[in-house]
């Protein structure tokens, strides 16, 4: 049975690894431009510590084709940076939390309009 103290060690190692890849990719993005606005959101590492899914704010096309091409630089950098048995290999998502809130603020900005013009067509009567 895992110790309570497994999951602040979890998120702390999630935390240091989105800080040195999100540095490595600010660094990155001055040589490749695809990787310009590219936000590093979170990190989420499995149980046993051999992958790391590296949540962005967005990931586009180009984008994700310059992270499956600096794949090794940044586990290389990760492994330099960062004292773990093993080196993570990472994985690279859209943040899922990120597209959903823009969702959600589509729907209420729609919500607004529509009463806004509701409220406009009440009045004239």
């Amino acid at each position: 049975m895992p110790s309570g103290r497994d999951y602040p060690r979890a998120l702390r190692v999630n935390e240091v690894l989105r800080q040195v890849v999100a540095e490595e990719l600010e660094r990155l993005a001055d040589a490749d431009e695809r990787l310009r606005l590219v936000t590093v959101t979170s990190v989420d590492t499995s149980a046993d510590l051999r992958t790391a899914t590296v949540f962005l704010g967005t990931l586009d096309e180009d984008a994700a084709e310059a992270l499956d091409e600096r794949r090794s630089a940044l586990q290389r950098t990760v492994g330099r940076q960062v004292r773990m048995k093993r080196t993570p290999r990472l994985q690279f998502r859209a943040d899922p939390a990120v597209s959903a809130g823009a969702r959600i603020d589509e729907i209420l900005r729609r919500l607004g309009r529509e009463r806004g013009s509701g409220l406009s067509e009440g009045r004239g009567g």
